[in-house]
């Protein structure tokens, strides 16, 4: 009898907890919409980011590679033969 009773008590806890969830989800929904727009903006809204029309920056020069001292072959001419 005792099993019955907490298998009882297990599932109204699951609707209980079912009820709050569609009673707060819209709120929670909201908030969380709202975050990522106030997050979106802000990351856009940088000062960094603003640069008149036809600036140009380069943030990183590349490094020149060097030629490689291993010789993977040997060069061979081309000739065109007829």
């Amino acid at each position: 009898m005792g099993l019955i009773i907490f298998f009882v008590k297990v599932y109204a806890g699951y609707l209980f907890i079912k009820f709050l969830g569609r009673l707060f989800s819209p709120f929670l929904f909201k908030y969380l919409t709202n975050k990522m727009k106030s997050n979106f903006n802000n990351t856009n809204n940088r000062p960094e980011n603003k640069k008149s029309e036809g600036e140009v920056t380069i943030d990183k020069i590349p490094k020149k590679k060097k030629p490689s001292k291993n010789n993977v072959g040997d060069y061979v001419d081309y000739e065109e033969v007829e």
